[in-house]
Parts: structure tokens; C-alpha cells; sequence
């Protein structure tokens, strides 16, 4: 059976992606909400508002990919295929969203919910999560070395369980180390 192959191309609103490989395409508020993107490629591609709630993604590559404005409640990143898993939100609801055991050093968080997202086992070295909100999100065993949490808000996150060296945090942010020793801080 011969591979679906598409370079190039823009699809919008009412256009359904054949199973394939897209490369350099731009999808513009396309729904795939509750839709199966098992075994799709998406290379140097780019997101604008499409809706990617409860999809499916069991093996999708997702290689230098741009999200902006994207609706992705429950999205399960820990079932894509790990090869090569790079990607940047701008603007995106991640909330409930699962990066368990995903490597993805360098990933940029811009102007994002992340409610609730499961970061458990992840490797985010040198992520970003600017203006962030992380309120409820699960960092356990979680490595976020040299990570910019400096504009992140609502985090709670256990220095003694993650591994935080290098990492960036604001002064009022701190309050986000310390959840786990129940005190009291004020200014």
C-alpha cells in the first residue's frame, strides 16, 4: 500500500487529512476533536486554532511542530511515537493533557493552560513556560533542569522529587516549591 504524502499545502476549516505524512503543511481551525491520528506523520508543520480535544494520537509523529491557539484537553502526548518529538504551543488549552515519560528538551509553553497535565517521568530540560498556568499539574520524578518557570503561575512542584538544577523561578513564584511543607508565606 503506497504512503499518503502531502508537502506544502494549507487545509482549512472543512478539510479531513487523509492518514499520511504531511511535511510543511499549515492546518488552519481544523477540528480533529475525538477524531484517530494513529500513525500520522506531521514534519515542520503548523497548528493555527484547530481543535485536538480526546484525540487519538497513538504513534503520530509530531517533528518540529507549531501549535498556536489549539484546543487539546486530554491529549495524550505519551502515546506518540517518540522519534524525533518536538513541539511549541502558543496560546494552546493543554489542560489534562499527558507528557508521561516524554523527552522534549528545548519545548516552548507560550500564553498556555496546562491545568491538571500530567508531567510525570517527563524529561522538560531547558523548556520554557512562559506565562504559564500549571495550576494542578503533576510533576513526579519530572527532570526540569535549566527550565524557565520565571513567568509560570500556579505551579506546585517538590524539589526533592524532581530534578529542578538550573531551573528559573521568580521570587513570587517560590511559594510553588514549598507546597509540600504545608507553611505559611507572606510578604
Amino acid at each position: 500500500m503506497q504512503e499518503y504524502y502531502v508537502t506544502d499545502q494549507t487545509f482549512d476549516r472543512n478539510d479531513t487529512p487523509a492518514k499520511g505524512e504531511y511535511e510543511n503543511c499549515i492546518f488552519n481551525s481544523c477540528d480533529f476533536g475525538g477524531k484517530d491520528l494513529s500513525g500520522f506523520q506531521f514534519t515542520e508543520c503548523g497548528f493555527n486554532n484547530c481543535n485536538f480535544s480526546m484525540t487519538t494520537i497513538n504513534k503520530t509523529a509530531f517533528r518540529d511542530v507549531v501549535f498556536k491557539d489549539c484546543k487539546m484537553l486530554g491529549l495524550r502526548f505519551d502515546t506518540c511515537n517518540p522519534f524525533g518529538l518536538a513541539f511549541s504551543f502558543e496560546g494552546c488549552r493543554l489542560n489534562h493533557a499527558s507528557f508521561y515519560q516524554c523527552k522534549i528538551k528545548n519545548t516552548v509553553f507560550k500564553d498556555s493552560d496546562l491545568q491538571g497535565a500530567d508531567c510525570t517521568e517527563a524529561d522538560f530540560t531547558h523548556a520554557v513556560f512562559d506565562h504559564c498556568n500549571l495550576a494542578q499539574a503533576v510533576f513526579d520524578r519530572t527532570i526540569i533542569e535549566k527550565a524557565d518557570f520565571r513567568t509560570a503561575y500556579h505551579y506546585s512542584i517538590n524539589p526533592e522529587n524532581n530534578r529542578i538544577k538550573k531551573a528559573r523561578f521568580s521570587v513570587p513564584g517560590i511559594k510553588g516549591l514549598l507546597d509540600q511543607y504545608d507553611i505559611e508565606i507572606t510578604d
